[in-house]
C-alpha cells in the first residue's frame, strides 16, 4: 500500500471527523469535544458524528480522525488520512497491516485514564482482602455474617506487608504504586525491558523474568497493554506459580488471561480470589461461568470511567492539535512496530 501523505495543511485546508459510537454512553464522544475545537481554531472543518452512519461518505476528504475504531476498509477509504488519533488508550484494533505499513500517525490517550483505574484497581485489592463481595451478598439477605466472613477460606486479611506485583508498569502501573505504597504495600514492577521509574517500586523486572517474580507476590495486577505479545501472558503454567491464597486483579485486557485456568484456579482453591474488570467476551455472557466462580469479584470494564473522562479527553485532543498545527512532534504517538 503506497504511503499517505505527511504534509500537515494549516487549520484553513483541514478536516477533522469525530466519530465514535459505543453501546455504554460514556464512550460516546458529546458534542463538546467537536465545540472545544471549533472554538479554538474556527477556521477548522470539524465533523462530529454521533455513530457511524454516514462515515463513508465524510473519510475521503479527511485529515484527521478522532475516534476509538476505523476498520480496515474504512481505512482504505481515506485516501487524505494523515493522523488518527484514538479516544481510546489500546489500540490493538487499528494495528491491520495496512495502517501498520503506511505514514499515518496514530496517538492514544494514555495517561488520562491512569487516576480512575488506580483508584478502581486499588478499591478491588482491598474488596480482596476484606471480601467486601461476600459481606455484600450477606447484606442482600439480611444477614449477620461476621463468623462466616471470617470462616470464608479467604479470610480477612491485610495489605500492609504484602507483596504487589504490577505487570505493565506504566503510567497507570505508576498511579497505582502511589496508591499502594500509602496502605503499606510493598511493590513490583515488570515492563517489556525492565526499566522504568523506581521511585515507588522496589524492583522492575522484564517480562521475561515474569514467571520468576510470580511466585514472591500476594497480588497480582494485570495492566499491561494488549500486544501479539502480551495475549495470554497468565495462563495454566503462570498461576500454577503464584503462592497459595495469592490474589489475581486484570484491568488490562480480556486476552492477556486465560479464563479457563483462572477458573480451575479458583475452583480448586489454588488461588485466594481474583478481580475482574475485563473479559475475553465483553458484555460477559449471563451464561459464563465466570459469573459463578468461587471468590472471583467482577465489575463491568468500569475502571476507567470517571466524571472527569471527556474533560481530560478534551485537552488532550487540544493539546495535540496544538502540536500539530505547530508542526512538532506529537506526544502519545503510538509506536506501530510495538502495538502501544
Amino acid at each position: 500500500m503506497p504511503p499517505r501523505e505527511t504534509e500537515r495543511p494549516g487549520p484553513e485546508h483541514t478536516k477533522l471527523l469525530v466519530a465514535v459510537w459505543h453501546a455504554f454512553s460514556e464512550w460516546r464522544a458529546p458534542a463538546t469535544l467537536a465545540g472545544a475545537i471549533r472554538e479554538r481554531w474556527p477556521q477548522l472543518q470539524v465533523v462530529h458524528l454521533p455513530d457511524y452512519r454516514g462515515l463513508a461518505e465524510q473519510l475521503p476528504d479527511t485529515h484527521i480522525f478522532v475516534g476509538a475504531s476505523l476498520r480496515a476498509e474504512q481505512f482504505r477509504q481515506a485516501a487524505k488520512l494523515a493522523w488518527i488519533h484514538s479516544t481510546a488508550a489500546g489500540v490493538s484494533q487499528l494495528m491491520y497491516p495496512e495502517l501498520r505499513q503506511s505514514e499515518v500517525i496514530v496517538t492514544n490517550t494514555r495517561g488520562i485514564f491512569s487516576v480512575p483505574m488506580a483508584e478502581h484497581t486499588m478499591g478491588l485489592i482491598l474488596a480482596l482482602a476484606r471480601n467486601f463481595p461476600d459481606a455484600v451478598r450477606y447484606q442482600d439477605r439480611a444477614r449477620w455474617a461476621q463468623q462466616e466472613l471470617w470462616d470464608r477460606p479467604q479470610g480477612l486479611s491485610e495489605v500492609q506487608g504484602k507483596l504487589l506485583l504490577i505487570v505493565g508498569y506504566g503510567s497507570i502501573g505508576r498511579e497505582l504504586a502511589k496508591r499502594a505504597i500509602a496502605f503499606g504495600l510493598r511493590v513490583w514492577g515488570v515492563t517489556r525491558s525492565g526499566q522504568g521509574g523506581q521511585s515507588h517500586a522496589e524492583r522492575i523486572l522484564p517480562a521475561s523474568r515474569l514467571g520468576e517474580a510470580l511466585p514472591h507476590a500476594d497480588y497480582v495486577v494485570l495492566a499491561a497493554p494488549e500486544t501479539a505479545e502480551s495475549r495470554g501472558l497468565i495462563g495454566q503454567a503462570e498461576l500454577g506459580k503464584m503462592k497459595p491464597g495469592a490474589r489475581l486483579v486484570n484491568v488490562a485486557r480480556g486476552s492477556l488471561l486465560d479464563e479457563s485456568a483462572l477458573l480451575a484456579a479458583l475452583e480448586s482453591g489454588a488461588l485466594g480470589g481474583a478481580a475482574l474488570d475485563v473479559a475475553s467476551s465483553e458484555p460477559l455472557p449471563p451464561d459464563s461461568r465466570l459469573w459463578t466462580a468461587p471468590n472471583l469479584f467482577i465489575t463491568p470494564h468500569a475502571s476507567g470511567v470517571s466524571d472527569l473522562l471527556w474533560q481530560r479527553e478534551t485537552q488532550l485532543l487540544l493539546d495535540l492539535l496544538a502540536e500539530w498545527f505547530a508542526g512538532k512532534e506529537l506526544s502519545n504517538r503510538v509506536d506501530l512496530s510495538r502495538g502501544y
